[in-house]
């Protein structure tokens, strides 16, 4: 089975705080997107191994299944998946990476690989850096200090301790705002209230009015790591995490004019008076969205390995283990547009809460045969795991539909169906000229309710739920002869929210001479929703062909999902077929090449955007969801597709000593990727050709990297090329236009030295040589130069970086 392993060393020489971005670069058929106008995508980070969504990509730390994030995406793939990002890469000793299908061993959701992280477990020693760092661009400044110590746990353990502090300014990479229906320049010329506002300010309006780019990030994060030996054979071990971060992004820009929803759409007061919120705003408003993200967990067990003669042998893990993370939403510099001039401009808008507990018995007996070359291995055992999913609701102000809610708040007109034949009531002013015969006076003018931007979860979506599932699973390896390899896996599961799945696995290796061999495998495999995918609902401010829009987003159960067609989720089944060879044609190079195919079935999805009609809006409020007057278009998930994904991995490694002046080794990898969509399962109205074509096409072609460090004499030289091959999309606007996107390269460069005997001095730069994805023509509205794609767009990159080791 193709299994990278990448040891301390190559980790350190990534210089990212990011575990993900570290990932990112190792491994070509690994991406990972930056986006920065969304929510959760914002926050907690998405990634893709072998093109598959995040979900479908199990995690592990130190051979132990981790808990998934709160994180729900709202959109794509809908991926609630672990978040790697709270692992400190300074805790890391290893990192192993599987790239193939491992249902049949570890269960739901290894269906693209398994990625382990290996804790470093020394009892000795340590080491402390500080590494601070700025984009090309004069922004960014980021700022990190991490540490590692290992102490003795009495004379027979260790505690391994690591801790990550790091601060990242935001930044911006946006063009000078540009609309159709509203020009900053044009509205200088001709609304004095903006030209005062601007003049005031100081403000150049040839800048970025819409602050497009990555959020400002601060984090803690620690992890812990210990274990002790018990007599001969048995040990007890225990580690987990603790990890804190923020992260704050600017929203869409919103207008003071050309009629916009919120900032320019009148209302009359009680007074009768007419009253806009761009008043209040006179330079537009651009709220700032932040989300806090809290992780913890705890995993500990017990292992032993007895001795039963005849060269058989029984090894026993019991494990325990409980993970937890939160999500919780705010915003501020907005407003509740429905309560007028009173709303409050900060909001505490939702939480999300994700935990997971479980409980494992594996055991490894080993069995030496006369019919194989080598003992029969069995591994076999069992797991408990229980998922659950908590909604929690915002301030009441971040949901409340207030007076203008509604039209006519305060009763100034009649009400005849007839708006010819209506008049002024007692109570209504006459001096403010209000004309109750007009249905577009602003008496009648309805604003959203909650919170612009993202907008408040109420009590009675919220809730706390919970699925769990059983399974055994067994697995027999063995050198069936001195060249060939066999190993045989199978796994039952049965799941509270589904019912029971058994999936398979066969993987073989031989040896054809001493430098060629081949392997390959065939098995099947199943994700089974998760309980945020179960239940997730959120309603937020969008922009689609530079017109922002209310989008709610709810579980495949709602009413109004069921009203456009959902079906309740089940679990995506798929079957993988892989085959390869290994070569070592020399003695310092060695090189793999896997092909690969995965058949994917009622894949989840997130349904493309529905546009809200009367009889939807109806069935909204028969189904008494708040403030379905707002709400423009829904989502939900479905098992949306059938879908093929095709591939191959080739991966090189060589090591020489060609200059007298030191070491060299070299390292590169290539992977390339098709995806076919084989059959739509639900209506084109909630899976369009839009989001085929994106499904299809999104991802690029082919990407490669190739590593080259050399040593001369003290210093330590490394240089990395990525190339991200072409890809497009197609815009979500209604003239379904498609850029295509050509191959990008970018370089990153490092030196480093040791300094004395403790300390090490590095300086480098990513992305080398500020190289940029191609900008964006299709859709660019509000100044938006490039899409949240899957090449980087944050431009170069300069650090500098010293580490103390003891």
């Amino acid at each position: 089975m193709p299994v990278d392993v990448f040891g301390e060393d190559t980790i350190k020489k990534i210089s990212q705080t990011d575990t993900l971005e570290i990932l990112q670069t190792l491994i070509p058929s690994y991406s990972v997107a930056r986006s920065a106008n969304t929510t959760s995508d914002t926050f907690i980070r998405s990634p893709q191994l072998r093109g598959l969504a995040a979900d479908e990509t199990l995690l592990l730390v130190n051979g132990h299944r981790r808990h998934k994030s709160a994180s729900v995406g709202v959109s794509g793939y809908a991926s609630q998946a672990a978040d790697s990002a709270v692992i400190p890469a300074i805790a890391l000793k290893s990192i192993n990476v599987l790239r193939d299908g491992a249902a049949a061993q570890y269960g739901s959701d290894a269906i693209a690989g398994v990625i382990d992280y290996e804790l470093k477990d020394a009892d000795h020693g340590g080491s402390l850096l500080v590494q601070g760092g700025q984009y090309y661009a004069g922004d960014g400044t980021s700022i990190e200090v991490a540490g590692n110590i290992g102490m003795k746990l009495t004379d027979h353990g260790f505690i391994n301790l690591s801790a990550q502090l790091n601060h990242d300014d935001p930044t911006i990479r946006a063009r000078t705002f540009t609309s159709s229906a509203w020009d900053p320049f044009e509205a200088y010329q001709t609304d004095p209230d903006f030209a005062a506002a601007v003049d005031t300010a100081g403000l150049d309006l040839s800048k970025p009015l819409e602050k497009r780019g990555k959020p400002m990030e601060k984090a803690a994060r620690f992890f812990v790591n210990s274990g002790l030996d018990l007599g001969d054979s048995g040990s007890l071990y225990a580690f987990g995490n603790f990890s804190k971060s923020k992260g704050t992004a600017a929203a869409t820009y919103r207008v003071p004019g050309a009629g916009q929803a919120v900032l320019d759409n009148p209302i009359r007061l009680d007074d009768g008076s007419i009253y806009r919120f761009k008043e209040k705003w006179p330079l537009g408003m651009e709220p700032y969205f932040s989300g806090v993200v809290t992780d913890w967990s705890a995993t500990g067990g017990w292992k032993d390995k007895v001795d039963l003669g005849g060269g058989q042998t029984l090894a026993a893990d019991i494990s325990a283990r409980y993970g937890w993370d939160k999500i919780a939403y705010s915003i501020r510099d907005t407003e509740n547009p429905s309560m007028g001039p009173d709303s409050p401009t900060a909001f505490n808008a939702s939480s999300y809460v994700s935990d997971e507990l479980s409980f494992n018995a594996d055991f490894v007996y080993t069995l030496p045969t006369s019919f194989t070359h080598g003992p029969l291995v069995v591994n076999f055992g069992s797991e408990y795991r229980r998922e659950g999913f908590k909604i929690e609701p915002g301030d009441e102000t971040s949901y409340e539909a207030g007076k203008w809610a509604y039209a006519d708040p305060f009763s100034f007109c009649t009400t005849q169906s007839d708006f010819s034949a209506r008049t002024l009531t007692a109570s209504a002013p006459t001096d403010q000229g209000i004309d109750c015969t007009n249905p577009d006076d602003p008496v009648y003018n309805v604003l959203q309710p909650g919170s612009n931007g993202i907008t408040g979860l109420s009590p009675e979506v919220s809730g706390s739920w919970t699925t769990d599932s059983k399974s055994i699973y067994g697995e027999v390896t063995s050198d069936i002869t001195k060249r060939w390899f066999l190993d045989l896996a199978a796994r039952f599961e049965n799941y509270q929210s589904f019912g029971s799945k058994a999936v398979w696995k066969v993987a073989t290796r031989y040896n054809l001479t001493d430098w060629l061999g081949v392997r390959g495998s065939i098995g099947t495999g199943f994700r089974a929703p998760t309980a945020g995918q179960l239940h997730m609902t959120q309603t937020s401010i969008q922009t689609s062909g530079g017109v922002q829009l209310n989008v709610g987003l709810y579980p495949a159960t709602n009413a109004v999902a069921q009203y456009l067609g959902a079906q309740p989720l089940k679990p995506e089944k798929s079957k993988n077929y892989s085959a390869g060879i290994t070569l070592t044609p020399a003695r310092n190079l060695t090189m793999t090449i896997d092909a690969y195919r995965i058949k994917l079935e009622d894949q989840l999805y997130t349904s493309s955007q529905i546009v809200v009609t009367d009889a939807i809006r109806q069935a909204m409020e028969n189904a008494g969801i708040v403030g379905a007057d707002s709400i423009d278009r829904i989502q939900f998930y479905q098992n949306a597709l059938d879908s093929t994904t095709k591939g191959l991995d080739v991966v090189a490694s060589y090591r020489a000593r060609w200059l007298a002046i030191g070491p060299t080794s070299l390292m590169a990898a290539f992977n390339t990727n098709s995806y076919k969509v084989d059959k739509v399962l639900t209506s084109t109205i909630s899976f369009n050709s839009t989001t085929i074509y994106n499904f299809e096409h999104n991802n690029p072609k082919w990407r490669a990297n190739a590593t080259i460090n050399q040593q001369v004499g003290p210093v330590s030289v490394m240089v990395r090329a990525n190339l991200y091959g072409p890809w497009s999309r197609q815009t979500t606007a209604s003239s379904g236009l498609i850029q295509h996107y050509g191959t990008e390269p970018m370089f990153d460069i490092e030196f480093s030295v040791p300094v004395k005997k403790r300390f090490v001095l590095a300086v480098g730069a990513n992305d080398l040589f500020d190289d940029y994805p191609d900008v964006n023509r299709i859709d660019d509205t509000n100044g938006r130069t490039y899409v949240d794609g899957p090449v980087p767009w944050q431009g170069g990159y300069y650090y500098g970086r010293i580490t103390f080791n003891f």
